[in-house]
């Protein structure tokens, strides 16, 4: 289940951020792990939702377009 895989690895290792650019602020997703086997699962799973990732650094995976922040945003919902 795609939506599970991407679910509970934001819920455990990721966070929901304002991503400020000049004056602007947008929404971001990032996803922080050592693993690259725990990576492999929530890339793959974000790939199976149509969600475009980016990876800025050898432990962190981004999701920054705002058409897939909205997907993440449904998936995910606020952290509790």
């Amino acid at each position: 289940k795609p939506a599970a895989s991407a679910d509970a690895p934001v819920h455990s290792d990721g966070c929901r951020v304002a991503n400020r650019v000049g004056t602007k602020v947008y929404p971001r997703y990032f996803f922080s792990n050592r693993s690259f086997d725990v990576q492999r699962i929530f890339c793959r799973a974000c790939e199976d939702l149509g969600v475009s990732w980016t990876r800025p650094s050898f432990k962190h995976i981004s999701v920054a377009r705002a058409a897939d922040v909205a997907k993440l945003d449904v998936i995910v919902g606020p952290k509790e």
